[in-house]
């Protein structure tokens, strides 16, 4: 019995070595676009019917996300919104540490984000026209967990997005 308890904390202590040397030595190239060769990536868009800077101030207020999106929650912009900015926030499970690398007022906004086992990679971009605004949104995710479980990611992140995409619509079209 002592043999199987120590054979099962070894296999235990050497899969947190495993993963704290994937953490420790996994280096991620942080890019404005995503990484098109990512295991995981998607795009989605919509129309709002409001207009881009109405749009892109809901966005560019990450204090206030999970006040209207449910799927965030603790959301810390460190210091002022702008390039080099960063902020702390949870999001499927997961806490993530991002940085803002794109910040064009009412056009476009972007980050990288590092979690555990992935880092992620945003772009959201507003398109006004005749008082509509189309928002396009592209994420790439890679790492070793999402390589190891990338169709989980997938459609995760899939099915995430058009949850967001959904609910800044209504926060948009409200009064």
């Amino acid at each position: 019995m002592k043999k199987l308890v120590y054979s099962l904390l070894l296999i235990i202590g050497i899969l947190v070595i495993i993963i704290m040397c994937l953490e420790a030595f996994t280096s991620y190239t942080v890019s404005e676009s995503i990484n098109k060769k990512a295991p995981v990536k998607t795009y989605q868009e919509i129309i709002i019917n409001a207009s881009a800077q109405k749009v892109y101030h809901i966005m560019s207020d990450i204090d206030h996300w999970e006040d209207w999106h449910s799927d965030v929650k603790d959301t810390k912009l460190n210091g002022v919104f702008k390039k080099g900015s960063t902020f702390d926030w949870k999001s499927g499970g997961l806490t993530i540490h991002s940085t803002l690398h794109t910040v064009q007022p009412e056009h476009k906004i972007g980050w990288s984000g590092k979690a555990f086992g992935a880092f992620a990679i945003h772009n959201w971009s507003f398109i006004e026209h005749d008082g509509k605004t189309t928002v396009k949104v592209e994420e790439s995710m890679e790492g070793w967990l999402v390589s190891l479980l990338s169709n989980t990611f997938q459609k995760g992140l899939e099915n995430s997005l058009q949850i967001w995409l959904k609910n800044l619509k209504v926060q948009a079209e409200k009064r």
